[in-house]
């Protein structure tokens, strides 16, 4: 039997890089899959085509995951077509890099927003659902630079080190409700946005890893299927480093 047959998930942040593996993933799982983006476009119209493929209801909503009452309104439509909401990866996130002294208020205020305050949104929409339900996983995503921290990244750093928190603290409010929170710290992923950088850079990153290799989206996604699943029933308010032991 598939891990996750028969379970919703909803996915935030998917048309691309570990969002789309974390969606692809569950599907092959047996999840049916709701996912976000910013907008409708052929990469998540193609993602809910190789999710169809795989047998599972899919669909795609737009959605600014910074907006709350945006957020509200995609959440009721997905649990009305959907039926359930088993499963929430909050994944969206951005990157607005820059030394603290040239950092501007709108470079914080953006990265504070869509990947901090998207959690709140998405968690607390979600909630009344798995209250009801009775259970429910939500998987944050965080990173290893939200435990400890990274030169020119004070906005992202705080965005997600503010994620753990948020994820401790919701573990404790809804665990008698079986309700999971837990949060994920990928370390260097080898994702669009990290391929761009130059070999000698990339080289760099891996010599400091002790796997010596970047990790892919499918890693972390594995991760998310086993905090997704029965499989992690007894785990709750816990930050899993998905880094190949760059952070220990």
């Amino acid at each position: 039997m598939k891990l996750l047959e028969g379970k919703t998930a909803v996915v935030t942040g998917a048309a691309r890089g570990i969002g789309r593996a974390i969606a692809l993933k569950f599907g092959e799982q047996g999840a049916n899959v709701a996912f976000t983006d910013l907008q409708l476009n052929e990469s998540t119209e193609s993602l809910v085509k190789e999710l169809e493929a795989l047998g599972v209801k899919a669909k795609a909503y737009a959605s600014n995951a910074a907006n709350f009452n945006e957020t509200q309104t995609v959440v009721t439509k997905i649990a009305d077509d959907f039926g359930s909401i088993d499963i929430l990866v909050n994944n969206a996130g951005i990157t607005k890099d820059g030394a603290l002294k040239r950092m501007t208020e709108e470079q914080w205020d953006m990265v504070i927003s869509i990947n901090l305050k998207s959690v709140f949104n998405f968690t607390k929409a979600v909630q009344p659902i798995m209250w009801k339900q009775g259970n429910g996983s939500v998987i944050n995503m965080s990173s290893v630079v939200g435990v400890s921290g990274n030169a020119n990244q004070c906005n992202y750093s705080a965005s997600k080190a503010g994620i753990i928190g948020f994820t401790k603290s919701a573990a404790k409010e809804m665990g008698t409700r079986g309700i999971r929170h837990n949060a994920i710290a990928p370390g260097f992923i080898i994702t669009e946005m990290t391929g761009v950088l130059p070999e000698a850079v990339r080289k760099e990153w891996e010599s400091k890893i002790p796997l010596r290799r970047g990790g892919t989206p499918e890693d972390v996604a594995n991760t998310c299927v086993y905090l997704g699943s029965d499989l992690s029933s007894y785990v709750t308010g816990q930050t899993i480093h998905v880094c190949g032991g760059m952070n220990m």
